[in-house]
Protein backbone atom coordinates (compact mmCIF):
# COMPACT_ATOMS: atom_id res chain seq x y z
CA UNK A 1 0.00 0.00 0.00
CA UNK A 2 2.91 2.51 0.20
CA UNK A 3 3.67 2.39 -3.40
CA UNK A 4 -0.20 4.45 -3.81
CA UNK A 5 0.57 7.79 -3.06
CA UNK A 6 3.86 7.46 -5.54
CA UNK A 7 1.58 7.04 -7.52
CA UNK A 8 -1.39 9.20 -6.68
CA UNK A 9 1.41 11.91 -7.01
CA UNK A 10 2.91 11.04 -10.61
CA UNK A 11 -0.67 10.63 -11.79
CA UNK A 12 -1.46 13.88 -13.66
CA UNK A 13 2.50 13.48 -14.91
CA UNK A 14 1.43 10.28 -16.32
CA UNK A 15 -2.12 11.56 -17.69
CA UNK A 16 0.08 14.71 -19.63
CA UNK A 17 2.06 11.95 -20.79
CA UNK A 18 -0.58 10.33 -22.28
CA UNK A 19 -1.89 13.55 -23.80
CA UNK A 20 0.89 15.17 -25.13
CA UNK A 21 1.91 11.72 -27.09
CA UNK A 22 -1.69 11.08 -28.56
CA UNK A 23 -1.65 14.13 -30.19
CA UNK A 24 2.25 14.11 -30.98
CA UNK A 25 1.37 10.82 -32.89
CA UNK A 26 -2.06 12.11 -34.25
CA UNK A 27 0.15 15.05 -35.63
CA UNK A 28 2.82 12.61 -36.66
CA UNK A 29 0.03 11.04 -38.91
CA UNK A 30 -1.22 14.28 -40.27
CA UNK A 31 2.27 15.12 -41.32
CA UNK A 32 2.94 11.45 -43.37
CA UNK A 33 -0.49 11.69 -44.92
CA UNK A 34 -0.87 15.64 -45.51
CA UNK A 35 0.12 17.77 -48.51
CA UNK A 36 3.38 19.32 -48.98
CA UNK A 37 2.49 22.79 -47.54
CA UNK A 38 0.10 21.24 -44.63
CA UNK A 39 3.41 18.91 -44.17
CA UNK A 40 5.46 20.85 -42.45
CA UNK A 41 3.79 22.42 -39.69
CA UNK A 42 1.97 19.15 -38.64
CA UNK A 43 5.59 17.74 -38.39
CA UNK A 44 6.69 20.57 -36.08
CA UNK A 45 3.52 20.08 -33.94
CA UNK A 46 4.26 16.35 -33.90
CA UNK A 47 7.88 16.98 -32.84
CA UNK A 48 6.46 19.92 -29.97
CA UNK A 49 3.59 17.33 -28.92
CA UNK A 50 6.42 14.05 -28.65
CA UNK A 51 8.69 16.67 -26.81
CA UNK A 52 6.04 17.60 -24.52
CA UNK A 53 5.82 13.96 -23.77
CA UNK A 54 9.22 13.32 -22.38
CA UNK A 55 9.34 16.71 -20.65
CA UNK A 56 6.22 15.61 -18.61
CA UNK A 57 7.48 12.09 -17.32
CA UNK A 58 7.57 11.67 -13.68
CA UNK A 59 11.34 12.45 -12.15
CA UNK A 60 13.39 9.61 -12.32
CA UNK A 61 11.58 7.70 -15.23
CA UNK A 62 14.09 9.61 -17.60
CA UNK A 63 17.51 10.87 -15.89
CA UNK A 64 18.97 11.72 -19.35
CA UNK A 65 16.18 14.32 -20.00
CA UNK A 66 17.68 17.07 -17.63
CA UNK A 67 20.65 17.11 -20.04
CA UNK A 68 19.30 16.89 -22.99
CA UNK A 69 15.95 18.30 -23.14
CA UNK A 70 17.46 21.80 -22.37
CA UNK A 71 19.90 21.42 -25.53
CA UNK A 72 17.03 20.21 -27.56
CA UNK A 73 14.53 22.59 -26.79
CA UNK A 74 16.53 25.42 -27.45
CA UNK A 75 17.42 23.95 -30.51
CA UNK A 76 13.75 23.83 -31.53
CA UNK A 77 13.34 27.49 -30.70
CA UNK A 78 16.19 28.66 -32.96
CA UNK A 79 14.41 26.65 -35.88
CA UNK A 80 11.00 28.39 -34.93
CA UNK A 81 13.19 31.72 -35.31
CA UNK A 82 13.86 30.22 -39.03
CA UNK A 83 10.40 29.50 -39.43
CA UNK A 84 9.48 33.35 -38.41
CA UNK A 85 11.08 34.28 -41.76
CA UNK A 86 7.98 32.62 -43.44
CA UNK A 87 5.73 34.75 -41.60
CA UNK A 88 4.38 35.78 -38.06
CA UNK A 89 1.77 32.77 -37.77
CA UNK A 90 4.82 31.06 -36.47
CA UNK A 91 5.26 33.05 -33.47
CA UNK A 92 3.34 30.72 -31.38
CA UNK A 93 6.08 27.88 -32.31
CA UNK A 94 8.10 30.56 -31.10
CA UNK A 95 6.69 31.03 -27.78
CA UNK A 96 6.27 27.16 -27.34
CA UNK A 97 9.44 26.02 -28.01
CA UNK A 98 10.48 29.27 -25.74
CA UNK A 99 8.19 27.97 -23.05
CA UNK A 100 9.49 24.50 -23.34
CA UNK A 101 13.50 25.73 -23.18
CA UNK A 102 12.46 28.02 -20.13
CA UNK A 103 11.08 25.16 -18.65
CA UNK A 104 13.62 22.49 -19.08
CA UNK A 105 16.29 24.99 -18.57
CA UNK A 106 14.51 25.51 -15.02
CA UNK A 107 14.54 21.83 -14.46
CA UNK A 108 18.04 21.39 -14.95
CA UNK A 109 18.82 24.19 -12.86
CA UNK A 110 16.74 23.29 -9.99
CA UNK A 111 17.86 19.65 -10.46
CA UNK A 112 14.28 18.43 -9.98
CA UNK A 113 11.22 18.31 -12.18
CA UNK A 114 9.90 21.84 -11.52
CA UNK A 115 7.13 21.24 -9.07
CA UNK A 116 7.47 17.91 -8.87
CA UNK A 117 10.83 17.54 -7.36
CA UNK A 118 11.40 20.62 -5.42
CA UNK A 119 13.48 22.64 -8.21
CA UNK A 120 13.50 26.00 -9.31
CA UNK A 121 10.31 27.32 -10.82
CA UNK A 122 12.28 30.19 -12.49
CA UNK A 123 11.15 33.73 -12.29
CA UNK A 124 7.90 34.02 -11.20
CA UNK A 125 7.24 37.31 -14.13
CA UNK A 126 8.53 34.97 -17.23
CA UNK A 127 6.01 31.95 -15.34
CA UNK A 128 3.24 34.30 -14.88
CA UNK A 129 3.49 35.87 -18.24
CA UNK A 130 3.74 32.06 -20.08
CA UNK A 131 0.22 30.48 -17.63
CA UNK A 132 -1.14 34.21 -19.52
CA UNK A 133 -0.33 33.30 -22.51
CA UNK A 134 -1.13 29.77 -22.48
CA UNK A 135 -4.48 29.93 -20.67
CA UNK A 136 -5.95 32.37 -23.19
CA UNK A 137 -4.57 30.41 -26.19
CA UNK A 138 -6.84 26.96 -24.40
CA UNK A 139 -10.28 29.47 -23.57
CA UNK A 140 -9.90 30.41 -27.48
CA UNK A 141 -8.63 27.02 -28.77
CA UNK A 142 -11.29 25.37 -27.44
CA UNK A 143 -14.07 28.41 -28.16
CA UNK A 144 -13.41 28.09 -31.56
CA UNK A 145 -13.59 24.39 -31.68
CA UNK A 146 -16.90 24.19 -30.29
CA UNK A 147 -17.77 26.85 -32.55
CA UNK A 148 -16.74 24.81 -35.65
CA UNK A 149 -17.84 21.47 -34.84
CA UNK A 150 -21.42 21.42 -36.44
CA UNK A 151 -19.75 23.60 -39.14
CA UNK A 152 -17.00 21.74 -39.68
CA UNK A 153 -18.92 18.29 -39.45
CA UNK A 154 -21.15 19.60 -42.37
CA UNK A 155 -18.27 20.70 -44.59
CA UNK A 156 -16.54 17.42 -43.85
CA UNK A 157 -19.48 15.36 -44.71
CA UNK A 158 -19.83 17.25 -48.26
CA UNK A 159 -15.90 17.19 -49.16
CA UNK A 160 -15.12 13.86 -48.01
CA UNK A 161 -12.74 12.87 -45.42
CA UNK A 162 -9.07 15.16 -44.48
CA UNK A 163 -10.15 17.44 -46.92
CA UNK A 164 -9.14 20.49 -46.54
CA UNK A 165 -8.85 22.62 -43.22
CA UNK A 166 -12.24 22.55 -42.40
CA UNK A 167 -12.64 18.40 -42.94
CA UNK A 168 -11.72 16.03 -40.49
CA UNK A 169 -8.06 16.71 -40.52
CA UNK A 170 -8.85 20.53 -39.44
CA UNK A 171 -10.91 19.20 -36.21
CA UNK A 172 -7.84 17.07 -35.81
CA UNK A 173 -5.42 19.49 -36.35
CA UNK A 174 -7.42 21.97 -33.08
CA UNK A 175 -7.64 19.35 -31.46
CA UNK A 176 -4.01 18.17 -31.17
CA UNK A 177 -3.17 22.26 -30.64
CA UNK A 178 -5.42 22.34 -27.47
CA UNK A 179 -4.77 19.25 -26.49
CA UNK A 180 -0.64 20.29 -26.37
CA UNK A 181 -1.74 24.47 -25.11
CA UNK A 182 -3.12 22.25 -22.20
CA UNK A 183 -0.38 20.18 -21.39
CA UNK A 184 2.22 23.79 -21.53
CA UNK A 185 -0.67 24.96 -19.00
CA UNK A 186 -0.68 21.86 -17.03
CA UNK A 187 3.62 21.47 -17.21
CA UNK A 188 3.83 25.49 -15.87
CA UNK A 189 1.15 25.33 -13.02
CA UNK A 190 3.06 22.43 -11.77
CA UNK A 191 6.41 24.21 -11.97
Amino acid sequence: MSSWPSFAAALPAWLTVLVCAVSGACCLHRACTAGRPERGPAGGEAVMALGMAVMALPPGTAPWGARILPVLCCGAALHAVWLLRRGLHHTHHLVGSLAMAYMALAVYAGGGHGGHGGGAAGPPLVTGALLLYYAAYVLLGGARLVAAGPAASAAAAGAGPGKGRGGEDGEVARACRLAMGTGMLAMLLLM
